[in-house]
């Protein structure tokens, strides 16, 4: 059973897929939304829809139990990291069919957000990292700031072992990012300044000391998320900016947008004509247990209706 929350008054109600001869953009793939509808359904159901949830353990051991009314951008946060490990485990091709048997990386993406305290990206985990940030559990968050929290839980996660960088003033230094998708150049600096102070001798006997690395740092380039919190207006959007944000979208590499309106986040994963497409997570849904075997009940963690669509001069300025 749901919750209904403000947004969520509307179930019943949402809106068919317009009948358009303009484009529909998704995450980097374009649609006809007089030929494709199924296909394009079909690809927004498969993304991971992650919403307020309750009856989960309490935060902290003694915290709450649910988070509606204050995790919206936490779940946002949990989507737009859902959508890149999905893209990096599964592919941009993959399709989500009701009762389908899925393979077996699927479901250790899934764990991976459930909503209990040693998943790696639960609503537990990002609420209790959050207060390094300033931020009580409880307390709602902005893009950034569950930006910076995703990207310090992802250096605990072995399995998937993302780069996720932020890109902080509106700006993207490659050499950062190179430094971080690739550990191993600074050792390669380090070696050759050892060798030639040393006289060309090896270090850790391994040419370049790759010996000093472990297995995981020694791959060419680790898989990158970037994330750049921008701020495109004061109170509304500023419209030079409406048709770089929908560029965005056609990006083949592209993760989506998460922001939303005031104290009320989306994840935006496309756009047609003047309205954004997005997943909305305002409706509070039970907590999900995992079986023995790890398989996870996963109807609950996929949209099965018309996406939500908002007008993008609606958007706040603020977004990641």
């Amino acid at each position: 059973s749901a919750t209904l929350t403000y947004d969520t008054l509307r179930f019943g109600e949402f809106e068919d897929f317009p009948e358009t001869a303009e484009p529909v953009w998704i995450l980097g793939r374009e649609f006809s939304a007089l030929s494709e509808k199924d296909e394009i359904l079909s690809d927004i159901t498969s993304r991971l829809w992650f919403t307020y949830r309750k009856n989960f353990q309490p935060i902290g051991g003694t915290g709450p139990t649910s988070d509606t009314g204050w995790g919206c951008m936490l779940r946002c946060g949990q989507m737009i990291l859902g959508e890149a490990l999905v893209f990096m485990h599964l592919g941009r091709d993959w399709r989500w069919v009701k009762g389908q048997q899925q393979k077996e990386e699927y479901f250790s993406i899934l764990n991976a957000f459930i909503d209990k305290k040693d998943s790696y990206y639960s609503i537990h985990q990002i609420a209790q990292m959050g207060v390094g940030e300033g931020k009580s559990i409880g307390q709602w968050y902005g893009p950034n700031t569950v930006a910076q929290v995703l990207k310090k839980l992802s250096v605990f996660d072995s399995w998937s072992r993302l780069a996720l960088h932020i890109a902080m003033d509106n700006t993207v230094v490659i050499e950062e990012i190179k430094r971080l998708c690739m550990p191993w150049l600074d050792f390669v600096g380090a070696a050759s300044a050892y060798r030639g102070a040393e006289g060309g001798r090896e270090l850790n006997g391994c040419v370049g000391g790759a010996c000093a690395l472990g297995v995981e740092d020694t791959v060419l380039w680790k898989p990158l998320v970037l994330l750049i919190p921008l701020r495109l207006g004061l109170s509304d959007i500023n419209e030079a900016y409406i048709e770089t944000l929908k560029q965005c979208f056609m990006l083949p590499q592209s993760l989506g947008v998460i922001g939303g309106k005031p104290n009320s986040a989306h994840y935006f994963i496309g756009y047609v004509g003047e309205e954004l497409i997005y997943l909305d997570p305002h409706t509070t849904q039970p907590a999900v247990e995992p079986s023995d075997d790890g398989q996870v009940p996963d109807d609950t963690y996929h949209c099965q209706h018309p996406p939500c669509r908002m007008h993008i001069r609606e958007l706040d300025p603020s977004i990641a």
